[in-house]
């Protein structure tokens, strides 16, 4: 038997069931979010031709807060240096 085709019995058992499978899901779709918006962020970053070393790099795919990536993309469309960007 596998967890995807069992049903619970009980109300207890499918309410906590649901919740874990609703908190999953919003999870992962935080983790998406800042993962697309640091794979931007590297983008934009590349074709403007600044240079993004490693300790920079590590601190802008490590970023889980989607509001910090974005805030780091609107600076990096006129900032001249990856220091601008990440103060």
């Amino acid at each position: 038997m596998t967890s995807a085709t069992y049903e619970y019995q009980s109300d207890f058992a499918r309410r906590y069931f649901h919740q874990g499978k609703t908190e999953g899901k919003a999870e992962g779709k935080a983790e998406g979010k800042a993962e697309g918006e640091a794979a931007a962020l590297l983008t934009v970053l590349a074709t403007r031709g600044i240079a993004v070393p490693d300790p920079a790099r590590k601190r802008i795919t490590e970023c889980t807060d989607p509001e910090q990536l974005e805030t780091w993309i609107r600076r990096a469309i006129t900032a001249g240096s990856i220091d601008e960007i990440l103060e």
